[in-house]
């Protein structure tokens, strides 16, 4: 699913954005679109978004549970839009780096509003709503009509004023970036176009998962190498010039290898195949692990 990260201040219309790209993904094109909303993670873990804002942990797994769920849903047919205010510049680099390792497409849409406007617009709904009591409907006791619908002067003024890292094209993460006010119409078409159109960027390192290895492999591995090891060490205690392993046969530690190691330089070498293996092996391959770590050690010790 493509992915479109929605940013901005209070009152500057997210939500709304959000909204009006799901109807046209859905209606023009008929896509599939999830809408991952910031303000129903809050409900969800518990939390109210006044208190949220103003406690750091509690900010932190809303972020956190944000990020697992566009994890889960990020893919290739579908749309999916995180709706909030996503202020943080590293943040946004964590999801960019999520949708490239999923090789998902994905655009920033950063709403802008002046500033006192919203505020007057927020000053409304205070008005209209002590927002120290919760709003109850009862026809319906969704803990989505028990929450503040305004946010308090403190906290509107720390994301909009003193929180809030401004989107940027110039960064990758950010873009391409579409930037929109209230009175703006968002060009759907070109949006379309930079998920549905263009290459999504080839995932590197920094953003591809390590293949998974089972855990009956993982023992395999340690037990193999642990066990070439010990007969290399104990060659070398009997002033051996070459090891020879049964288990293996026709391999063999060169000549001459076994009295320029010791055990605190085959641990390293050890350790660093240990590694190599996990990226690199699979339990398919656990017959064979045993020959790789033997030509590891004569190919690097000859290096």
């Amino acid at each position: 699913m493509p992915l479109i990260i929605i940013c901005g201040t209070p009152v500057s219309g997210k939500t709304t954005r959000a909204n009006e790209l799901k109807e046209f993904f859905e209606k023009k094109h008929g896509k599939r679109v999830e809408i991952i909303s910031e303000e129903e993670a809050i409900i969800v873990l518990g939390y109210d978004k006044n208190s949220t804002y103003l406690d750091s942990q509690k900010e932190k797994r809303v972020r956190g549970h944000l990020k697992s769920e566009v994890i889960r849903l990020i893919g290739k047919d579908s749309v999916v839009i995180l709706d909030g205010s996503n202020y943080i510049k590293g943040y946004r680099y964590e999801l960019y780096c999520a949708s490239k390792a999923c090789k998902s497409t994905q655009c920033t849409i950063y709403t802008i509003r002046n500033h006192d406007e919203a505020w007057e617009d927020n000053k409304k709904l205070l008005n209209n709503a002590n927002i120290n009591e919760n709003i109850d409907v009862p026809e319906n006791n969704s803990p989505l009509n028990k929450q503040p619908v305004a946010y308090t002067e403190e906290v509107f003024n720390a994301l909009t004023k003193f929180r809030f890292e401004e989107p940027n094209s110039n960064h990758r993460w950010d873009s391409p970036l579409f930037t929109i006010q209230p009175s703006d119409n968002l060009d759907l078409d070109a949006i379309y176009s930079v998920l549905f159109e263009k290459k999504p960027p080839p995932p590197n390192m920094s953003t591809q998962n390590p293949p998974l290895s089972s855990t009956n492999f993982l023992y395999e591995l340690d037990k193999v190498t642990q066990s070439i090891s010990k007969q290399i060490l104990d060659a070398k205690q009997l002033n051996m010039d070459e090891v020879r392993f049964p288990d293996y046969p026709g391999c063999s530690l060169e000549a001459g290898f076994i009295q320029n190691i010791n055990p605190q330089k085959l641990l390293r070498l050890r350790r660093q195949f240990l590694t190599y293996a996990k990226m690199n092996h699979s339990n398919e391959e656990i017959n064979k692990i045993g020959r790789y770590f033997i030509q590891y050690l004569n190919k690097t010790l000859t290096d």
